[in-house]
């Protein structure tokens, strides 16, 4: 039976980063949902699909099949069995998907799609709703939190590193509020699964974390 692990949390926690990191301890399949909402976005772009007409949308949904596989530790992203991790990382296809992924369609079928890679392989996902609504069976539950001040901290000098000029305490306001926005949605709000493990990362190092879920993983394997 496959293992699976669900972590869930807001904005700037650093989800997919230990996502990555157990993944490769554990040589699980780490699903990385955005790249799988830019290869529908690529298929959408190739066969002259309005992006902004959700029926001609949810009509491609029907054609497209997304898989993720690993080769030599490298995630590569499959669309309808064609490697396309050269062609969705462009700033069209980015657009693309932000656009299409509010569609119910796509989302019911990315949900599908995930949840058949999670059935036949080990996996680790990372989300909004992977506990509570994606993977509600998941062996681990993790929900990975930190404090408004130190996701705005994290956040700003990844931006001063790139040279970009940002303000500490615009961040954190943008923060609060897209806390806000992802716990008050209508499909599928953010929220702890009743059996899902608070880590709170504000006082912690990204290898305590790691080291934290491989010990809950080790738990609930023996």
């Amino acid at each position: 039976m496959a293992f699976n692990i669900a972590i869930d949390g807001p904005a700037g926690a650093g989800k997919s980063t230990i996502a990555k990191k157990v993944a490769k301890e554990l040589s699980y399949i780490y699903v990385d949902t955005g790249a799988m909402f830019r290869a529908m976005a690529l298929y959408c772009i190739r066969n002259g699909v309005d992006r902004e007409k959700e029926q001609e949308v949810s009509k491609a949904c029907e054609e497209i099949t997304v898989s993720i596989s690993y080769e030599n530790g490298e995630q590569q992203v499959l669309l309808n069995g064609e490697n396309v991790n050269g062609f969705i990382r462009t700033e069209e296809v980015g657009n693309t998907a932000s656009t299409i992924s509010v569609y119910g369609k796509v989302r019911t079928k990315l949900l599908e799609l995930q949840r058949k890679l999670a059935e036949t392989q080990d996996v680790i996902m990372d989300g909004r709703d992977i506990g509570t609504c994606v993977l509600p069976n998941a062996q681990v539950k993790i929900y990975l939190t930190a404090s408004v001040e130190t996701r705005g901290k994290r956040r700003f000098l990844e931006l001063q590193e790139k040279g970009q000029a940002c303000s500490l305490e615009e961040i954190c306001a943008d923060i609060k509020d897209r806390d806000y926005r992802d716990m008050h949605r209508e499909i599928a709000p953010l929220k702890q699964a009743e059996d899902a493990i608070l880590v709170d990362s504000s006082n912690m190092t990204i290898d305590e974390v790691v080291a934290e879920i491989l010990k809950l993983v080790k738990e609930k394997q023996q």
